[in-house]
């Protein structure tokens, strides 16, 4: 009996000693290979899988310890896929919490008002740790793989800072894009004004792209919109320069000539009415909401003042005297 006793006292002790030194084990911090870590867990990755990869990664411990720890804390199954990063210092039970949390690392696209689609594609393809998946494809390729295979690219992408896990598809983030771009439009479409010259909602987009390339100050957007409004009402010409641009597309220099206001496209407002076929850039919701609530006018016609706000007339006269006050010489709109 005395032996029984000392046996049962000296596994009790092994067992608190056993415990004392996992309870400082989870609290001490982890070695690691560099003074940062980072690790990108899939979808689907076992908690053995995630233990085997920290180590891999640096987590200089042995996977065992990690593994264990997960499964005993009954967190094992909340481990959160993503990108993580720790540093000198994290204990496994930060690491833990670290990722049952989905504190990830995020990087950051930003897509800017007035981008064309072009723009877009080269900052996917600058973006940092973006997996890029979608550089292969053609643009009806890519909007069929986002589920719009009848729509164009161009304008329909929400312009606004994206953050995404690091090793995440390109597409994953121009789908986010997209259904942003869808809602706002939606739902400026089904709050506009009464009496408005457009037909859909995707007028609306290409019109807000037009008003979003031609506004210089902010206050002026909705008188910008009033006249565009105003001229498709009267069945005139939009007559307006960043369209012509867009349409002659790599062939422009910079400078904008007379036999380029000429030259006939599907984009050209000099020689066709109405709208063009397409949105010409990414309007943002300003540009939206101005479209679709444009100011009380009855302005036909607007020259640049010089300092980024523009100057609006009613008819040609006045506004042949704006051009000769604020743009001697100068071609105006």
């Amino acid at each position: 009996m005395k032996f029984l006793g000392r046996l049962l006292a000296a596994l009790l002790l092994l067992a608190a000693a056993t415990a004392a030194a996992g309870w400082w084990w989870l609290q001490a911090p982890l070695n690691l290979a560099s003074p940062s870590v980072e690790l990108s867990i899939e979808a689907g990755s076992s908690p053995r899988e995630v233990a085997q990869a920290w180590v891999n990664a640096g987590v200089q411990t042995d996977q065992r310890l990690l593994y264990e720890w997960f499964r005993w804390s009954g967190q094992a199954r909340q481990i959160r896929a993503g990108s993580y990063e720790v540093h000198q210092g994290v204990t496994p039970r930060e690491l833990l919490a670290k990722m049952v949390r989905g504190d990830e690392v995020l990087e950051q696209l930003r897509l800017i008002e007035g981008w064309t689609f072009a723009q877009v594609r080269a900052a996917l393809a600058k973006a940092p740790a973006l997996k890029q998946s979608t550089a292969a494809m053609t643009e009806a390729q890519l909007m069929a793989a986002l589920g719009a295979p009848a729509q164009a690219a161009e304008g329909r992408f929400f312009p606004d800072t994206y953050a995404y896990s690091r090793g995440v598809s390109d597409l994953t983030v121009l789908k986010r894009a997209h259904k942003a771009m869808q809602e706002r439009l939606d739902s400026a479409w089904a709050g506009r004004s009464e009496g408005l010259p457009l037909k859909s909602a995707d007028e609306a987009l290409v019109l807000a792209s037009i008003v979003e390339k031609e506004t210089g100050a902010a206050a002026d957007r909705g008188l910008v919109a009033a006249v565009f409004i105003n001229r498709l009402a009267m069945g005139m010409p939009l007559q307006t320069d960043p369209t012509v641009i867009y349409g002659l597309g790599p062939a422009f220099d910079g400078n904008l000539r007379k036999r380029d206001l000429q030259t006939d496209t599907p984009f050209n407002t000099y020689t066709r009415g109405g709208l063009p076929p397409t949105p010409i850039a990414m309007p943002g919701n300003a540009s939206l909401l101005a479209t679709l609530h444009p100011a009380r006018s009855r302005a036909l016609y607007f020259v640049a003042r010089g300092d980024g706000s523009s100057e609006f007339s009613d008819d040609l006269a006045a506004h042949n005297r704006a051009v000769n006050k604020f743009q001697r010489g100068n071609r105006s709109k």
